[in-house]
């Protein structure tokens, strides 16, 4: 289901999500979402193919940039050092260098035909080296204006990658074998199931986030006299988990145990909800209500109306594009029939 104003939700670039970041080598791509504790790998992400989820290895997390490089070698850069591994599921064959003081502070960090690439954005260059230890082989060259605006950039044996701002055609990424002359350049679509796990992408293929105030129950005294309304009333509470889980239906989820069925797709939606209106987010924090399968719940209401009173319940829920996805336990009570406006839930500590 996507929305109209879903179409207007834009992909979190990487500057403004820590820990998240793409990379690749020979037929595979990953998305890595240190935030989330995993990495999704696939053959081809146009098509959605072989998508499959893996647990970040614990001492991999946290990561400013993702590199894959061949022989199937991973470096996770961290301020000055990067963490070379042979794999980041289990942090195998670990050893850490030093970035050359040239090779620090890049936008982004790719390999491609076995050189290592690095992006400064801002001055519009990039940097190609053989080794960003001693930072070998080192030539600076000039960014095409036409692979100066990406979101994430990444590389494998013989293209360069890197994802384009959302636009009237979606979310797409863009492939060339030179960015200094923007040679071969192709442009693909990501497909749904890819952009589920991206930062920002529930809001692209289900609709922006929105909250509300749902009319649970109108109280009126007609009487001459004030009465005391005594009663229970049901509200449900709680996450469409068994709704939401279709988010993860093409992926293999390969996780710890520690990731029960349905949770990654719950941390997504968290993190969806957290996220500013221009990523199609509430700005809310949603850690301390209750995300278990959403049930009826009783609850015991006694309220006072004086002759002619009426009285409205409220019950607050936040949802995506045109679908109610979790259901808060605030309620508030009004004397008008006009739903109240104010956000019950904590702003969230994203830009």
């Amino acid at each position: 289901m996507t929305t109209e104003s879903s179409t207007m939700a834009q992909i979190v670039p990487k500057n403004k999500a820590p820990g998240i970041d793409f990379c690749g080598v020979d037929k595979y791509y990953y998305i890595v979402r240190s935030d989330l504790g995993c990495y999704m790998r696939s053959t081809n992400f146009n098509e959605g193919s072989d998508l499959e989820v893996f647990t970040l290895h614990d001492s991999c997390r946290g990561g400013d940039h993702y590199i894959a490089h061949e022989n199937d070698l991973f470096y996770i850069i961290k301020g000055d050092h990067y963490r070379r591994v042979t794999n980041m599921n289990k942090d195998q064959g670990a050893v850490v260098y030093t970035l050359h003081p040239n090779c620090r502070e890049g936008d982004h960090y790719l390999s491609a035909f076995g050189n290592f690439y690095i992006i400064f954005q801002g001055r519009g260059v990039y940097r190609r080296v053989t080794n960003m230890n001693t930072d070998e082989d080192a030539i600076e060259y000039t960014l095409h204006p036409a692979c100066r605006d990406g979101l994430y950039y990444w590389g494998i044996k013989d293209y360069y990658y890197f994802v384009k701002p959302h636009d009237e055609w979606g979310v797409q990424y863009y492939r060339c074998t030179n960015f200094h002359e923007n040679l071969d350049a192709v442009t693909y679509s990501f497909h749904g199931d890819v952009v589920n796990i991206l930062p920002g992408g529930l809001a692209v293929t289900h609709g922006s986030s929105f909250g509300k105030w749902e009319a649970l129950k109108t109280i009126s005294n007609d009487s001459n006299t004030s009465i005391v309304w005594d009663k229970k009333i049901t509200k449900k509470v709680g996450y469409t988990k068994q709704k939401m889980s279709s988010v993860e239906h093409n992926w293999k989820i390969s996780l710890s145990a520690s990731y029960q069925s349905g949770a990654l797709t719950e941390a997504i939606a968290k993190y969806q909800f957290s996220l500013t209106a221009e990523y199609g987010g509430k700005s809310v924090s949603t850690e301390q209500e209750d995300w278990s399968e959403a049930t009826e719940v009783e609850e015991s209401i006694s309220v006072t109306l004086q002759p002619g009173e009426k009285m409205y319940i409220w019950h607050y829920q936040l949802g995506l594009g045109n679908e109610s996805v979790l259901f808060c336990r605030d309620m508030k009570f009004t004397n008008n029939s006009t739903p109240p406006t104010d956000n019950p839930l904590p702003p969230s500590n994203k830009q």
